[in-house]
């Protein structure tokens, strides 16, 4: 017998992990595709979460997370312009793809639309079908350099519209929304009567002059909006798997009960962790820095490579490479770049159907490795050409 429901049946393997799987046959593989810093977790958060493991913090917290931390996560959103109750607007989870999959669980009914943007970062998608709702994909362009629009939005607003969901910067393509689309976007969620769930794990990765903006710190958005964040990129602690939600009482009220029957709470230790980290926020100027430099780096070298292009990011760690001259499709092009040059990419086509004709590259790696990878790349297309294929 068959024991799957439907649901699952539909679950499969995403885009990212299926290319970790394919490079496990090659050696001396470069890897541009999990979005990941390769840096260690700073020493001073590595050490509070030691400390914390020492001195006995070995237990079960609130299952909205230690009130030590929500309070830290408070003073920090206020310096957002945006004021969270501790104790009842804010919760921690697990991640903040914790946050996302709750956040969907407690406000979707079935069928509800949900706008995402097309290119997105591929789990949105599956989490909206996953929990009944129906993902809706709004199309950005290269030439608006992939951002969304209040305008687009609006064209696809349906009387089953519930949420609308944004990610500045972005992941795939590295796009930042200014303050002026942000608050066409809350325009148009305000007169549609639309829940906004917002993204902002790159928050601290915006660069040449460019701010980030929370949109729940908009007039009449705090209470139609949840605001998702995370440690994971801002201080390099993917692996502690501790993020955050903020949102109006009655939603995060939900979520803490929802969290209580899922995981309980995030690791304790995890949690003294993320204090730490907010108490020393300059560490993530330090990283910005970083990862600014090869940005620069790796874009030059890119748009030196006659056949292949990419706009300059403005955030994010991630940049958007066209292939469209090649005439390969995205998928054909890291498959075969994998095989004879042994460079991890990601299909623009994993992202959705506005995500072919490019790839993802993730600049998470030490200069040198970059400069390499780059090298290798601009050997494949020479090929191509020669081949003319």
């Amino acid at each position: 017998m068959d024991f799957l429901n439907e649901k699952a049946k539909l679950l499969q393997q995403g885009e990212i992990r299926a290319m970790f799987d394919k490079a496990k046959m090659y050696e001396n593989v470069i890897s541009l595709g999990i979005g990941e810093p390769d840096l260690d977790t700073p020493e001073k958060i590595v050490q509070a979460g030691c400390e914390a493991l020492k001195s006995g913090k070995t237990h079960y917290t609130a299952n909205a997370g230690i009130i030590e931390l929500r309070k830290e996560i408070s003073k920090f959103l206020k310096n957002n312009h945006i004021e969270y109750n501790p104790e009842k607007e804010i919760i921690v989870t697990t991640g903040a793809m914790g946050a996302l999959s709750m956040s969907l669980m407690v406000i979707l009914e079935e069928g509800d639309e949900v706008l995402i943007q097309d290119p997105q970062w591929l789990n949105y998608k599956a989490q909206v079908k996953f929990f009944g709702g129906k993902p809706i994909p709004v199309p950005v362009y290269e030439k608006n350099e992939f951002k969304l629009t209040a305008k687009d939005i609006e064209k696809r607003i349906t009387d089953k519209t519930k949420a609308i969901m944004i990610n500045t910067p972005n992941n795939p393509t590295g796009a930042v929304l200014d303050y002026e689309e942000l608050e066409s976007i809350a325009e148009l969620a305000i007169k549609n009567d639309l829940m906004v769930i917002a993204d902002e794990v790159y928050h601290t990765l915006v660069y040449d002059g460019q701010k980030h903006y929370s949109i729940a710190s908009l007039k009449g958005m705090k209470d139609r909006t949840i605001t998702i964040n995370s440690f994971s990129k801002s201080f390099a602690m993917t692996g502690w798997r501790v993020g955050y939600a903020a949102g109006s009482e009655k939603i995060i009220d939900k979520m803490i009960k929802l969290q209580e029957n899922l995981v309980a709470c995030v690791s304790t230790s995890g949690q003294y962790g993320a204090v730490e980290a907010l108490k020393n926020y300059e560490l993530t100027k330090e990283l910005k820095e970083i990862f600014l430099k090869r940005r620069n780096l790796i874009v030059e070298q890119l748009n030196n490579i006659k056949g292949i292009s990419c706009i300059v990011p403005k955030g994010s760690f991630y940049l958007f490479l066209n292939i469209k001259e090649t005439g390969m499709t995205s998928k054909e092009f890291a498959e075969d770049l994998l095989e004879k040059e042994k460079v991890i990419t990601i299909p623009g086509s994993a992202f959705g159907e506005m995500g072919e004709g490019y790839l993802r590259i993730a600049y998470t790696l030490k200069e040198e490795k970059l400069t390499e990878a780059a090298e290798r790349i601009k050997t494949y297309v020479e090929n191509l050409n020669l081949r003319g294929d």
